[in-house]
């Protein structure tokens, strides 16, 4: 059955190409992998990541980055090819930038760069909402917690270390959950329109899911097609503003096949010499932008 509406055939598309990917051969995958490839020296692969592909196996995964690192390095230079290394990981949802290694001894000197901080990592996102100021930095602690509901699960939450004083209403230090990890993320708002933003987000910390519970939980604005952190206490679908809706020509009933908007769009790091990798947004992304109205000049 597809859909007659366009938006819906979108979506669907999207859907159904991550389901493709995890079905495929892994020479395939591969293949998809190196028509993706935006930049490679001698040290480095850099590709922009599919949506909806993870980077690592687990339960129900069948096709994953990691497992064909190998061929796609055979594809690449040679047949002789040692396999590529990753250096860091983006979430499943999350697409763009993202760097392979050539070595082990250059996976481990970029590792350390992420480690330290050493990489500047610039993000887009399209949220709901504006974010109130329209530029500043977030820095609140992150922890994960069980979400006790009628299906248990967990998510990553805020751990602030400030209160506010039940007798005066002021705001008091408290001490820092040792479960808790410092989480910064500055972020600056880029265009705003149809009761949506689009951010530019730099997340200075790496903690899990850091941007999106950010978004959600410190700035109220989750990011579109964020259906895990637009709610706390339950697994539902992202519940979208009448404006938004009509932009997208979208049915709220519809809402839970909207993909996650969010994309690392640039990434900044010094091996001997500077290098600058920029990757555009997808397809999807850049169509959301311009239903709802949100355009800045792509460079």
């Amino acid at each position: 059955q597809i859909p007659k509406d366009p938006a819906q055939r979108r979506v669907r598309e999207l859907v159904m190409h991550s389901k493709w990917l995890q079905q495929v051969h892994p020479n395939v995958l591969a293949k998809v992998l190196k028509q993706e490839t935006v930049y490679q020296n001698k040290e480095i692969v850099v590709i922009n990541k599919p949506y909806g592909l993870p980077v690592h196996g687990g339960p129900g995964v069948k096709n994953c980055i990691s497992d064909v690192l190998p061929i796609l390095a055979k594809m690449l230079e040679n047949m002789k090819a040692e396999p590529l290394h990753l250096c860091h990981r983006l979430d499943k949802e999350t697409t763009g930038v993202m760097v392979l290694a050539r070595s082990k001894e250059v996976a481990d000197t970029i590792r350390l760069l992420f480690k330290t901080r050493q990489v500047e990592k610039i993000y887009w996102a399209i949220s709901l909402g504006d974010p109130d100021p329209a530029e500043g930095i977030v820095e609140i602690p992150i922890m994960e917690k069980e979400v006790q509901s009628h299906q248990s699960h967990y998510k990553m939450t805020l751990a602030p270390n400030y209160r506010l004083s039940p007798e005066d209403g002021k705001v008091v230090k408290i001490r820092k959950n040792r479960n808790a990890e410092s989480a910064v993320t500055r972020y600056r708002l880029l265009a705003s329109s149809s009761a949506c933003s689009l951010l530019e987000l730099q997340p200075i910390t790496g903690v899990k899911h850091q941007i999106r519970v950010h978004l959600a939980y410190g700035l109220g604005c989750p990011i579109l097609g964020d259906h895990k952190y637009s709610h706390w206490s339950k697994l539902a679908p992202q519940k979208l503003p009448e404006i938004t809706l009509k932009r997208l020509k979208l049915k709220q009933s519809k809402a839970r096949h909207l993909p996650l908007h969010l994309h690392a769009h640039r990434l900044s790091l010094h091996l001997g010499e500077q290098i600058n990798l920029v990757c555009k947004p997808p397809l999807f992304f850049q169509k959301t932008m311009k239903k709802l109205d949100l355009d800045i000049a792509m460079d």
